[in-house]
């Protein structure tokens, strides 16, 4: 098992890493205290592994509740839903919510732990790739609305990331290359050795070797966890991790939540930014190319939609959250391993980008 912490003063925590994480009881139960634990899960989990880990606590009494499995669910409806849940249930301030699943649940239980009776704690157990990677670490919850992605929501950290390597082994191939999607971003906007690796290990990857899934999830994490020390509510540096995240939440919002996945949305997204980055004479050609090559290689779209137009892109991103007085903002690959927040990027390059 692997370990490291992501320190906040007094809201670190730890992230575990391994297979068989979820059997360690005591570990967990250790992080659930004298709280009731609420598992939170959905329907597609819920069978593989909500009987175990309720059974693992069973000593405290745990409750469950289930959400339908889409980026659809993420939403306030829902967020009421399992809000009347615990209250039907009498749940005080000494409960602790679980959220077993992917991003969705993740990001969903945070929000709703943030926001039940002022902020209750929390747990993270993502179960896909993408969420162990990304979304589980660095407390962001949230919702959808259908005006945009990820727009209501908290900056809320967990008690603690318990990261099940075994639950890839029963994660769709979609679901998992998309998780890739992030794993690629890290290397991206931060490690050029990472990006190397995956290029090398592909084969190794797609057949889940434990070892070399560790290495990348350990260090995607890593990476993660030293830049939200620095930059916990995203004031600056932290924004970096949304590279192609602008062109990415435009296709969702236009497409129609879960129609593409998060992640196929971000690598065509980074497709996108490596090419305004080139037009801006910061990425060759080859570079670009390169960067096209490993997200096909990991069974990723590089192509917009079709029949998305440019002016359905500019909608939806002037509402994007990085955006000041009015103005886009881009995050730009300006050389591998190197990312950098650009607000100079007019309507036209846009256009002429996507119609391309």
């Amino acid at each position: 098992m692997l370990e490291l912490t992501v320190n906040l003063d007094e809201r670190s925590y730890p992230i575990y890493i391994g297979p068989s994480i979820l059997q360690q009881t005591g570990l967990l139960l250790e992080h659930i205290g004298d709280c009731r634990p609420i598992i939170i899960t959905n329907d597609t989990i819920a069978p593989l592994y909500l009987d175990n880990v309720m059974a693992l606590l069973a000593e405290v009494n745990p409750l469950s509740f289930i959400i339908p499995d889409g980026e659809q669910f993420k939403s306030l409806e829902w967020f009421e839903k399992i809000s009347a849940f615990l209250l039907e249930n009498n749940c005080g301030r000494d409960t602790c919510l679980i959220a077993l699943g992917g991003g969705v649940v993740g990001d969903l239980t945070g929000f709703v732990a943030a926001c039940y009776q002022r902020g209750v704690p929390f747990i993270q157990v993502p179960t896909t790739l993408l969420s162990q990677v990304d979304s589980s670490v660095g407390g962001k919850t949230a919702v959808n609305h259908p005006l945009g992605k990820n727009m209501i929501g908290a900056f809320y950290q967990p008690q603690a990331v318990f990261i099940d390597t075994e639950s890839l082994h029963t994660l769709p191939t979609r679901e998992f290359a998309a998780g890739m999607a992030e794993v690629i971003k890290y290397g991206l906007i931060y490690d050029t050795e990472l990006f190397r690796f995956l290029e090398n290990n592909l084969k190794q990857l797609k057949a889940l070797d434990e070892e070399i899934l560790q290495h990348v999830i350990y260090r995607c994490c890593e990476i993660k966890a030293l830049i939200v020390a620095e930059d916990e509510k995203e004031a600056g540096l932290r924004a970096l991790l949304n590279l192609g995240h602008t062109f990415a939440h435009a296709i969702e919002a236009q497409m129609g939540y879960g129609k593409w996945l998060h992640g196929e949305a971000v690598a065509t997204g980074m497709v996108l930014a490596a090419k305004l980055a080139h037009t801006r004479g910061d990425l060759t050609a080859q570079q670009v190319t390169r960067i096209c090559d490993l997200i096909t290689r990991y069974d990723l779209p590089t192509n917009i939609p079709e029949n998305m137009t440019s002016e359905q892109f500019l909608h939806h991103m002037r509402k994007d959250k990085k955006n000041k007085k009015g103005t886009i903002r881009f995050i730009l690959p300006t050389k591998f391993g190197q990312c950098a927040l650009v607000d100079d990027v007019s309507d036209q390059h846009v256009r002429d980008l996507i119609e391309q």
